[in-house]
This record gives C-alpha cells, sequence and structure tokens, in this order.
C-alpha cells in the first residue's frame, strides 16, 4: 500500500481534539503540587481517565496498561496502513519474549509481566515459543528469539540475550520505517537508535568496558558511525560526535556523566531530544506525521502518570519527581 497524506485527514483532526486534553506540564505540576495522592490522582479526570485516586500502584497499572492497549487498537481500525501501529506495538513484543526467555531460564512465571500492547498477544507467544512454531511469528523475531534462547542456555548471562533482542527490534523498526516510505518515521528511527547508541557509549565507558565490547553492543540505523563511537574515548570526543545534532545537549551531559555528573541528567536529556523531535508534527496538518507523534506522545503520558503516582504513594519528594520527569508533547 502505498502511502498518500490525504487518507489520514479524518484521523489527523481527530487526534489535534484529542491533544488538548492530554497531560501537559501545567496538569502535571498540578499533580506534583497536589495536597495528597488522592488529589494528584483527580487532576487526571481533565486528561480524560477515570477516578484512580483509590487504587493502589498494581491497579494503577493496569488502568494505564489498558489505556494503552485500547487506543492501540482503535487507531489500528481507523488509520490506512495498520503498519503505522506496528510500528509502536513492537517493542512490546520484544519485551514479551525478554521476559519469556527469563521465565524459563529461572522457572519462574512470569504472564503478569506480560504485555498486551504487543503485535502478538502474550498467550499466544508463550505458545508459539513453547511448541517451537517460530514459523509463524514476525522473521526477524522468530530468529532472535532462537538466538536468544540459545545464547542464555549457553552463558546464563540474560545481558547477552538481551542485545540480540535489541538489535533485531531496531532491525524490525528500521525495516518498518522504509517499508511505509514516511520520512518522519524513517528520521524518528534513526533519532532512537543515536538515543540508545549514546546511552550506551556513555554506560560501557563508566563501566570501564573496552571499545571491542561497545562495539558488540552498538545498533546500527543511526545518523553517527558505529566506528566513530567506538573511536570516542573520552566526553570531548563523544560530545564532538553529536554537534549540531538532536542529542547535542544530551551528549554533554553524556560527558560530564563520564566524570561522575548525573546520569538522570543525561538519561533525561536523551529522551527530551526525541520529545523535541516528535513535537514537529504539531506543524504538520495531516498525515501519518500526527499519529506517531500522538502514539509516542501517549507513551511518554503514561510514563509520567505511572511516575508521579507511585511517586506520590510513596511519599517521594515532588521535587525528586520532578527531576526525573521528561517533557511532554502536550
Amino acid at each position: 500500500m502505498s502511502y498518500r497524506k490525504e487518507d489520514y485527514i479524518c484521523v489527523s483532526a481527530m487526534l489535534r481534539g484529542r491533544e488538548l486534553k492530554m497531560l501537559d506540564n501545567s496538569r502535571a505540576e498540578r499533580m506534583l503540587e497536589a495536597a495528597s495522592f488522592e488529589d494528584a490522582a483527580k487532576v487526571l479526570a481533565d486528561c480524560g481517565y477515570p477516578d484512580l485516586s483509590q487504587l493502589r500502584a498494581s491497579e494503577i497499572d493496569a488502568v494505564l496498561a489498558e489505556r494503552r492497549n485500547g487506543i492501540f487498537a482503535e487507531l489500528e481500525r481507523m488509520v490506512p496502513d495498520r503498519r503505522l501501529i506496528d510500528v509502536f506495538r513492537m517493542k512490546y513484543d520484544y519485551h514479551n519474549v525478554k521476559a519469556i526467555l527469563k521465565g524459563e531460564a529461572t522457572g519462574q512465571d512470569v504472564r503478569h509481566l506480560l504485555s498486551g500492547a504487543g503485535r502478538v498477544a502474550p498467550i499466544e507467544l508463550q505458545e508459539l515459543y513453547r511448541e517451537e512454531r517460530f514459523g509463524e511469528l514476525p522473521p526477524v523475531m522468530a530468529q532472535a528469539m532462537t538466538e536468544a534462547r540459545n545464547i542464555l542456555a549457553r552463558t546464563a548471562n540474560p545481558q547477552l540475550s538481551d542485545f540480540v533482542l535489541d538489535k533485531a527490534y531496531f532491525t524490525e523498526l528500521r525495516q518498518a520505517a522504509t517499508d511505509l516510505n514516511i520520512p518522519f518515521l524513517a528520521d524518528y528511527a534513526a533519532l532512537l537508535a543515536d538515543s540508545v547508541n549514546l546511552r550506551t557509549a556513555v554506560r560501557t565507558r563508566r563501566m570501564g568496558k573496552d571499545s571491542v565490547f561497545l562495539g558488540d553492543v552498538l545498533l546500527e540505523g543511526g545518523t553517527v558511525e558505529l566506528r566513530r563511537i567506538t573511536a570516542a574515548e573520552d566526553g570531548d570526543a563523544l560530545r564532538a560526535l553529536y554537534a549540531g545534532k538532536p542529542l547535542e545537549k544530551a551528549a554533554a551531559l553524556g560527558a560530564e556523566a563520564l566524570e561522575g555528573g548525573s546520569l538522570t541528567a543525561f538519561e533525561r536529556a536523551c529522551d527530551n531530544a526525541v520529545n523535541a523531535y516528535l513535537k514537529k508534527a504539531k506543524y504538520v496538518g495531516f498525515g501519518a506525521e500526527p499519529v506517531a507523534a500522538y502514539l509516542a506522545a501517549v507513551e511518554e503520558e503514561i510514563t509520567a502518570i505511572r511516575m508521579m503516582l507511585a511517586g506520590r504513594l510513596a511519599g517521594v519528594s515532588p521535587d525528586v519527581i520532578r527531576e526525573r520527569m521528561r517533557d511532554l508533547y502536550a
């Protein structure tokens, strides 16, 4: 199916209306400054959420997961090409695969960890894995699942199996953006890869790992060449790689983190760079861009709500929560 912006006029208009009710910085600040957890939760009524003020943390998570799943399912029915929604679903497939593999390795029941937001229903994914019916799964994911399982069985190192699955996820993401032929989405996928690689470089250097290890775990598909990242052995070199790019500020904070600076500020800047890119969709009248940006914004909204409500329930200071908050789309 070829992409036509005009096919997205109706859904774009609908989402523009919904954006007005999304959690924005003003509402988030009201939640942080509210006198109690109950008062903080009630602010969300303005955003179309049910009353969460009497729920426990696990119940709140269930409501938020249901909201995400409902939005995915609704937009899947409305957009001309459901592959656009799959771009945002696929990360949950890989989350579920990681959980299933670790559950098998440890003998634990992981059903409570599985997400219903993926392309494959969790129960079906478990069944296909158990019966080794990998041919019924997306090919890239099926191959990665088999490889990750073998690595985990051989090494008992879940980090190594996760590396395989992360690379497969970004391979699928990049291919989906290419197949859809939507430049906004392709650039989004590249920025995500750049963000992950920058984070990986900073963490790897802080751990004292060498360039060989770093090269093995970096992802293809970003705008910065992998050989240049592995060659950047200090903060100044790393900062120079991202000069003039969306992650310029994040790279500067990453350089500081290599010298003992805040990892929290660095991680926040990485996420904010992605959010700033998505906000460009606000200037696009109609097309796939408003849909993609809205889906990503919903993810950020849910993450922010979970962080604030969990923090308020635990008695965490608003200032501590605030410094971990990402910029919101709305």
